[in-house]
């Protein structure tokens, strides 16, 4: 991990990790395309990262799993896409990361891949239609997964359109 030392605000006051990073993300939406290939140049690069195809142990349960694995990351990836919010997965995961950001100091970075900050923040357009579907299916998760958008929504990140070749 000593080469992701970037990475991490102050390695010598914060607790070891398993990960360097936690990718979160819809995999229909972008497992094939920017997931594996941010995938791939970060591992190139020697960067401990949890994706879950690659990372998740076959019979174990699935969210614990994935919430285990976001408490052992230092960092988490928040990959948003027109349908991420159509998970209740992502949703959950989503609520999990923003947790420990306040509780341990998580670091999280939104990329918006395809989708406005201001539509994940506001559930708003494609992203608002999707999650939409979620809260109404979910009414006892939809505040808090909401809020989770909203805080989300406010972190400065990657926008896909103002990259090169982004959209």
């Amino acid at each position: 991990m000593a080469s992701s030392s970037h990475f991490t605000p102050d390695t010598s006051s914060s607790r070891s990790c398993k990960y360097d990073i936690f990718l979160s993300f819809r995999g229909e939406d972008t497992r094939k395309t920017f997931v594996d290939h941010l995938y791939s140049s970060l591992k190139q690069h020697l960067i401990e990262v949890y994706k879950d195809d690659e990372a998740l142990p076959r019979g174990d349960s699935i969210d614990q799993s994935l919430f285990e694995a976001i408490e052992d990351s230092q960092m988490a990836v928040v990959i948003f896409s027109k349908n991420y919010a159509d998970s209740s997965w992502c949703l959950d995961e989503l609520s999990h990361i923003m947790r420990c950001k306040e509780e341990r100091g998580l670091i999280v970075l939104p990329i918006f891949f395809d989708v406005e900050p201001s539509d994940v923040r506001n559930q708003k357009r494609k992203f608002g239609e999707a999650f939409a579907k979620q809260m109404a299916a979910n009414v006892t998760k939809a505040e808090i997964w909401r809020k989770a958008l909203f805080n989300v929504g406010n972190i400065a990140g990657w926008e896909s359109k103002n990259i090169a070749d982004g959209g």
